[in-house]
């Protein structure tokens, strides 16, 4: 049942994906926010698929810690399910991600037209300048900024060095709070796994980072916060595995 649910899925997800991405054309012509609320229309309808088709549901924890207006996200990232998620739980949310994503017929057309903010990761130290200026406008404009400390997607049970980019924001922009989020998405959609199994992802929404930490000590807290968090965190894996 698993594999015909997967497939199912799969088939439905590059349809949809393909119907919506010539219907959202005109789009590309539009203001920014008539692309967003394309944007979350179109992952809805994944989410939407993910949930009644594949039977991958979420639920959340620690609104309490989640403020309103900008913020930056710092999130454990296990799958491309991680991908399509905070559209469904913020108001206006902007990725970061390499910017060889935007190369992606239709989907990379409209992150970017949507403001996600691309990452030429060869660039180096101009890279992180790019960044930062492009996540400070992305804030002022009362947008939040989802950021994935590990830089791609890790599998459960494994770990990666956490790159400064996070902390280089944090000290840029003190004002604006680091909200660290703990989620276990891994073990149903596995990071290069063709099956989709069912169950409940949690999302956990950690308390804010403090302020006026230094770079190392910063990233070496987050980490282990997020970490903890995880390995607290229920089995997401439903009845049958």
């Amino acid at each position: 049942m698993t594999v015909l649910r997967s497939a199912l899925f799969m088939l439905l997800y590059v349809c949809s994906t393909l119907l919506l991405g010539v219907l959202y054309l005109p789009l590309l012509l539009a203001p920014q926010r008539i692309v967003v609320a394309g944007t979350k229309i179109w992952l809805a309808v994944l989410r939407w698929l993910a949930r009644y088709v594949a039977g991958v549901t979420y639920r959340v924890e620690g609104w309490e810690n989640l403020p309103q207006g900008p913020v930056i996200i710092a999130a454990k990232h296990q799958s491309a399910y991680d991908t399509f998620l905070f559209h469904g739980l913020l108001e206006d949310p902007v990725y970061v991600l390499k910017r060889e994503l935007f190369r992606i017929p239709f989907v990379g057309w409209y992150m970017k037209a949507a403001g996600m903010i691309g990452i030429d990761r060869s660039a180096g130290a101009q890279a992180l300048r790019m960044m930062l200026k492009a996540c400070g406008e992305a804030l002022a404009e009362g947008r939040q900024i989802i950021i994935f400390p590990e830089g791609t997607r890790v599998a459960v049970g494994e770990s990666r060095p956490y790159h400064p980019g996070v902390a280089a924001l944090a000290a840029r922009l003190p004002d604006v709070p680091v909200i660290p989020v703990a989620l276990n998405s891994g073990p149903l959609w596995g990071r290069k796994s063709f099956l989709k199994h069912p169950g409940t992802v949690t999302v956990r929404f950690l308390p804010p980072m403090e302020t006026g930490l230094d770079k190392r000590r910063f990233l070496d807290t987050l980490k282990t916060r997020i970490d903890e968090a995880v390995a607290a965190l229920p089995s997401p894996e439903g009845p049958g595995r």
